[in-house]
Order: C-alpha cells, then structure tokens, then sequence
C-alpha cells in the first residue's frame, strides 16, 4: 500500500535527521477511517510495512497489524477525531525544542518559515507524563487552532494534511528552536511581531507554496 511506504519514508527520515533517537518518537498518516501509526518498541529505520499497526479512528480498535501500536497512541487518535484535516501526526523528540522549552526558553519566529508552518507562537503544554491519558487530553486542547505543541521534558508533536507537512513543521519547529538558542547564545535576538507575522502570511507566494504543499506527497 502506498501509504504504508510513504509513512516508512517519513519515519526513517526523521531518524536520520536527528529527531528521535533508539525506538523513541510516533508517525501516523490517516488512511480513510483508519490510522496507520508506527509500533512500540521499535527504531523508525527497522520497520517494515508489516510492523505497521492500523488502528480504526473512532473505535480505537486494532484492525490490521501483529504488533502493539505505539504506547501514545491515544494522542494520535485524539488529533484526528479533533481535526477532519488532520491527515498525519509527527512527534519527535527534537533535540534543539527540547533544550530550549525544558529550559524556560519560549519559542518566537525568527525567520518566515516558521511563521508560515507553524503561525506566530506555538503552545507549550509543559510537563506531562508521557503515554497517559491526561498527556493525551493537554495535546488535544492546545492543537484544535495550532498545528504543533510542545511539551517540557518530552518532545514536539506536529500536525498536518499530508506526512510532508507534518514532517516539515517537525523540521521547521527544531530549527527554529536552534536558530533561537543560538542569537540568545550570541546577542539579544530580533523576533519576528505579531503584525509582521501577518504581513508574511498574506503574501501571494507563501499561500501559493501552502497549496502546493498540500496537494503533495513524499
């Protein structure tokens, strides 16, 4: 299936790129009313399209798959019963977003990109304990008008029409938190305002780039 090796694809990318390291972090892609979600227990870059779990949307039941579905499994399910656009969810554990937000440091754009993919600020949901129910229930509040949420000690997750979305706000979000960890690290860093951030968004190019993004795949 081709959503299967479209989901494998995005897993093993955010593996190379350094966004979770050993079996850590969860990708899903909605598939109908099914949810295809990566397994527990396992690295992003040993799965095979057999180890995928396919997991019906609104009954939570196991329909396809011999292994256990990812233990945050519920934040998944949360997102898309939330959201009818919610196409796929990303969470990481983002070495730069984690630093920063686990250190008080609140997250502000510092290039357009970031405004673009993820809008002028991102919730942080601060610490809750991972795999619960209650973890699942803060990311479901802060993602109904946001499209990423961090959460302290823990990791980002990102949301999106398509895994190439989700996965570039998951890019854009770690790189964002470099680029500020840096300029605070060397000077007194410019941020991006509210009225700029609006500005940016409204430009002909960056919807036409949105579009685009949408309508594509891996």
């Amino acid at each position: 299936m081709e959503i299967k090796s479209e989901l494998l694809y995005y897993a093993k990318l955010v593996k190379e790129r350094g966004l979770v390291v050993g079996p850590g972090g969860n990708i899903s892609v909605r598939w109908q009313e099914v949810m295809y979600v990566t397994p527990s227990g396992l690295a992003f870059d040993e799965l095979s399209e057999e180890d995928l779990v396919g997991v019906a949307i609104e009954s939570g039941e196991i329909i396809e798959g011999q292994r256990r579905p990812t233990s945050e499994v519920l934040m998944h399910l949360f997102c898309y019963r939330l959201r009818e656009d919610v196409g796929a969810v990303v969470h990481t554990h983002p070495p730069f977003v984690i630093s920063a937000i686990s250190s008080g440091v609140i997250l502000r754009p510092m290039f357009p990109d970031f405004v673009v993919y993820l809008g002028h600020q991102v919730p942080n949901i601060g610490y809750v304990t991972p795999t619960t129910a209650e973890l699942a229930e803060a990311v479901q509040g802060a993602i109904g008008k946001h499209n990423a949420v961090t959460m302290v000690n823990h990791g980002a997750l990102t949301v999106g029409t398509n895994l190439k979305e989700a996965y570039y706000r998951t890019e854009v979000l770690e790189e964002g938190a470099k680029i500020q960890l840096w300029g605070q690290l060397v000077g007194n860093p410019r941020f991006i305002d509210e009225k700029e951030s609006q500005q940016i968004l409204s430009l002909g190019s960056e919807k036409y780039r949105q579009e685009l993004l949408r309508a594509m795949r891996a």
